[in-house]
């Protein structure tokens, strides 16, 4: 079985300030209170969490006006992965996704003894909805629909995604990973929560860790029918949620407000950097996400690449042989990336 590969830090560089743009974090600290009230939480460590995160469940329920009954809490939106094709699949099933997408979806097939149909993205990057409908057959279960798509970041519209629904047998459950969806800018963007209100076959999946820059607490979640989101609890490790990511949460939800600022404010940077990408002579994907994508092709243009910003202080992360994924981060360390783009072989 493959490891899941993380996101490496910088090497440090003599007299260079080193920047990480390898994992999709947000360079932006947890919002104004809510390490106050994660420091609090932390005095009662002692103790085990709200095993059933009540508190939590209701600010989800609330924040997306949905029954508290079609929430799944675990740690991290990765964890609901493997729940998923754990409660849904087995050693003769199928799971459907474009690739190259989130690489944690192999791995959880894998770890299920099902089989992974892998459906190749478009030249641009896209999935292919249409190609990923066609490989649908009697053995498969479940399908993942990554918008915006990791790592290539392009989203799909909402009428893309209805159509696609459209061809889906019932019985197959239909998971839209919406880890970045708080940063798409574009028209007829897909609506996870509308899309799966009424539908008994889809689920959305949300993170803590991307938009509201709480990575390190490993919170996501699931909305869902009620039957799809029960199994989800039940699958779920006890305690899973620590005490200071429950408290985190919560405080987060209540400050959407400058969630949504913070939020504007990177897919400001994130335009400039795409701006800058192209002014450089390089073709690049429209970007959605947190993060812009290189389609480079081979091993070696990879791992080129990856050297040069390694050298330059900028650590990005390879997909060989596809490609290379670079993450906004800090103003100065997305300039210093533009600049050496120049010097870079397109």
């Amino acid at each position: 079985m493959p490891a899941y590969v993380a996101g490496k830090p910088p090497a440090e560089r003599p007299g260079l300030v080193t920047y990480k743009l390898s994992s999709n974090e947000n360079p932006y600290p947890p919002l104004d209170g809510v390490v106050e009230v994660a420091a609090e939480a932390a005095r009662r460590v002692n103790r085990y969490p709200d095993a059933g995160s009540a508190e939590l469940y209701e600010a989800l329920s609330a924040s997306y006006q949905v029954p508290v009954e079609e929430v799944a809490l675990s740690t991290g939106a990765v964890a609901l992965i493997f729940q998923l094709v754990s409660a849904y699949t087995g050693p003769d099933d199928e799971v459907v996704f474009a690739w190259r997408s989130f690489e944690a979806y192999p791995i959880a097939v894998l770890a299920a003894g099902a089989t992974a149909v892998k459906v190749p993205v478009t030249a641009d990057g896209r999935h292919d909805l249409d190609a990923m409908a066609d490989a649908i057959t009697e053995r498969t279960k479940v399908v993942f629909v990554c918008t915006p798509n990791n790592p290539t970041g392009t989203s799909v519209t909402q009428t893309e995604l209805d159509a696609f629904l459209a061809k889906v047998p019932e019985h197959v459950l239909v998971v839209v990973d919406e880890a970045y969806a708080e940063f798409v800018r574009m028209d007829d963007a897909v609506d996870g929560v509308a899309t799966y209100r009424g539908r008994s076959n889809v689920v959305v999946l949300r993170t803590f860790s991307k938009a509201y820059g709480l990575a390190g607490f490993r919170v996501g979640y699931a909305l869902a029918p009620a039957p799809i989101a029960a199994t989800l609890r039940a699958m779920a490790l006890p305690f899973g949620v620590n005490v200071v990511a429950q408290a985190a949460g919560v405080a987060s939800l209540e400050r959407q407000a400058e969630l949504l600022a913070r939020v504007d404010d990177l897919t400001v940077e994130r335009a400039r950097v795409v701006e800058g990408v192209r002014a450089a002579g390089w073709d690049i994907p429209d970007a959605q996400g947190n993060f812009v994508w290189f389609a480079l092709g081979s091993e070696d243009r990879c791992a080129e690449f990856a050297a040069a910003a390694d050298e330059a202080g900028l650590m990005v992360r390879p997909y060989a042989p596809e490609g290379v994924r670079v993450s906004i981060g800090e103003v100065e360390a997305n300039t210093r990336f533009i600049e050496l783009l120049a010097s870079l072989p397109r």
